[in-house]
């Protein structure tokens, strides 16, 4: 798809030009304020929030899509996708933070993460897994109520996620930001390269495509 290909090198590109632009350096003050301003409220919420991007919480999750995918030959493209995006979000944004090198905040609350900054990986995987699923179910077969509910919950986890990263202090905006674009990027590039519809199910593309 051309459209998929335009997108992910935009992200891609916007991804490389930020983290060169943040380099080892805190945000700019007009961001910072914003920082400060949200470190450390909610902090519980804010940590149960930050689990669902770990390895504990991950590898249940992709166990029980597996199994959706073997009872559910509909969903099966879906889900495979899902999980390639999941760990290529998941180990590039931890490659690449050790190309960027970014020291993390200071400024940390309940849990000093050591690793470098730029960019979130929990970013990455909210955007990239969590809100991709968001989308894959506004676009998918079931009833609209459901669709737009499970859509919506799944994107405002993926938001939820994001301000936890600042409200642990654990993250710059910044970082958050080269998170998402990286995951959009990837997840675009899926899109493009993939031979039949991902996002949505294949009966759905070829009714789509004979209306045109």
């Amino acid at each position: 798809m051309l459209w998929g290909t335009v997108v992910a090198v935009i992200a891609a590109a916007l991804f490389m030009v930020l983290g060169r632009s943040v380099g080892s350096a805190p945000d700019p003050d007009v961001l910072a304020t914003w920082e400060h301003a949200l470190a450390g409220h909610s902090a519980l919420v804010a940590w149960w929030l930050t689990w669902s991007c770990y390895v504990f919480a991950l590898v249940p999750i992709a166990i029980a899509l597996l199994i959706v995918a073997w009872r559910a030959p509909a969903w099966r493209a879906r889900v495979i996708f899902s999980l390639i995006v999941l760990v290529l979000c998941w180990r590039g944004a931890d490659l690449l933070q050790h190309v960027f090198a970014r020291p993390r905040r200071l400024d940390w609350i309940v849990k000093h993460e050591t690793a470098f900054s730029y960019p979130s990986s929990h970013a990455a995987i909210a955007t990239g897994f969590y809100a991709m699923w968001g989308v894959m179910f506004y676009l998918s077969e079931l009833r609209a109520s459901t669709r737009k509910v499970v859509g919506t919950l799944f994107i405002l986890l993926a938001v939820a996620i994001c301000w936890a990263r600042l409200a642990l202090g654990a993250h710059y905006i910044t970082d958050v930001v080269g998170g998402a674009l990286l995951a959009v990027a990837i997840v675009a590039a899926g899109v493009a390269i993939s031979p039949r519809p991902v996002l949505r199910p294949q009966a759905a593309g070829r009714v789509a495509h004979a209306a045109e």
